[in-house]
Order: structure tokens, then C-alpha cells, then sequence
């Protein structure tokens, strides 16, 4: 692992009982990029983001952040080294405020961000500070998330599908989030089905194939094979 190395795996292998989920995944990502993985539903592309926080238990192979190993490590232990994990379903709390939501998290780094730099990113979770989670739209409720991960102070970002589901228009505030979030020194490792989204966040793109990642592409080889990948991607 060189300096410039956040997050490293090797050989990671993922199984959900018997099933053998990931192959063997070798996966490298610089401090302050945003990379993808993207593939096909059911490549492996949520396992790999679960395995790294210790959420799926029976793996194999090595994880290391900051040049320690956290493949034994819990869930809770990691977050702690400074890794956030923002799911596909987004994880709020219902039945609290936006404010609550956002004074749930502890401390874990330095990089943690004071409410009045959350508010100054995400305007909208300011205005919204009352309201229950329940009442939020889908583009709030992925602020949030987001927002209560910086809150924490993570220096990487596990963030799952962060468009599905919602209107393009707010696709691309989403999309305005990650490039603001990125200038900050905060990483990002992104797994994603929107290609166009993707090419225009990140610096770099894994594509997973049953349960391994089968070729890295930088953005400017992403963007010149494009229809190509939509097509492998069958979007």
C-alpha cells in the first residue's frame, strides 16, 4: 500500500451462507478520489461496500484502511477509524427530527463538520430541522444521510446507490453534493448504475462481473466507452 492509498483489498472473497458472493477482489482507492463500482445487479457491488464495514462477517482475503488491517474488526470499530457507510435505503430515523438525526452521530476524526458547514452545504436539512424523518422526500432523506456522515467526520464514504429512485433534477443536486464533498479532502467510494451520473463524480471505475472486478477505467476511458458499458450494464 503506498501513501496515497486510503483503502485497499485483496483477494476478498464475500459469503452469504453457502453462496460465494465475492472472487477474490483486488480494489484500490486514492485518498481524495471519488471511484465507482459499477456492474450489473447482483455483481457483488453492495457485498464489496458491506464487506469493507464489516456488515457481511464471513469473508476472506485483506481490508486494509490507513495501512491497518480492519478484516476483524466490527462495524462500529470501523466507522470509529473514520469510515461512513450510507446504504441504499439511507437508514434514517424515522421517528426523529432532522436536527436529531444530525446530533446522533459520534465523533470518530478531526474531519468532523460542525453543524453551521453541514447547514452550508445542505441548506434544505436547515430549513427542514423540525420536520420528523418521516416527512423528508427521497433527495432529502440522501442529504441527510450524507450530511450525517460528514457530521461524524468520516474520511471515506461508502455511499450505495445515492440517484435511485430519485428525479433528475435532483440527481444532479446530488450529483453538485459529491463534487462540493470531493474539494473537502473527503473520499469517496461509490457504487452506482447511472453511467452518466457516474463519469461526471468520479475520477476513476471498477466494473464488476460476478462477484469480481474485471477491469479499473479511469473517467476519460469511462466517457469514450460509454455506450459500450451502458450496454454491458444493459441500462
Amino acid at each position: 500500500m503506498n501513501a496515497e492509498t486510503m483503502l485497499e483489498t485483496r483477494g476478498l472473497n464475500a459469503y452469504y451462507d453457502e453462496s460465494h458472493v465475492l472472487r477474490g477482489v483486488d480494489l484500490d482507492v486514492r485518498r481524495g478520489e471519488v471511484v465507482t463500482l459499477v456492474g450489473r445487479n447482483g455483481a457483488g457491488k453492495t457485498t464489496t461496500l458491506k464487506s469493507i464495514m464489516g456488515i457481511v462477517r464471513k469473508r476472506s482475503g485483506s481490508i486494509s484502511f490507513e495501512g491497518t488491517p480492519i478484516i476483524g474488526l466490527t462495524s462500529d470499530k470501523i466507522a470509529r477509524k473514520g469510515i461512513g457507510f450510507v446504504p441504499e435505503e439511507r437508514g434514517i430515523y424515522a421517528t426523529l427530527t432532522v436536527a436529531e438525526n444530525l446530533a446522533l452521530p459520534p465523533v470518530v476524526s478531526e474531519m468532523a463538520w460542525p453543524l453551521d458547514r453541514i447547514y452550508g452545504l445542505f441548506p434544505i436539512l436547515k430549513e427542514r430541522g423540525a420536520a420528523m424523518g418521516t416527512t423528508l422526500s427521497g433527495g432529502e432523506q440522501q442529504m441527510l444521510a450524507i450530511a450525517r456522515v460528514l457530521r461524524s467526520g468520516a474520511k471515506l464514504i461508502l455511499l450505495d446507490e445515492p440517484t435511485e429512485g430519485l428525479a433528475p433534477v435532483i440527481v444532479d443536486a446530488i450529483g453538485d453534493l459529491i463534487l462540493e464533498i470531493k474539494k473537502t479532502g473527503v473520499t469517496i467510494l461509490l457504487v452506482e448504475q447511472n453511467m452518466r451520473f457516474a463519469t461526471r463524480v468520479a475520477d476513476r471505475h471498477n466494473l464488476m462481473v460476478h462477484g469480481r472486478i474485471i477491469e479499473t477505467m479511469t473517467n476519460a476511458e469511462a466517457i469514450a466507452r460509454e455506450n459500450d458499458l451502458l450496454a454491458h450494464l444493459g441500462v
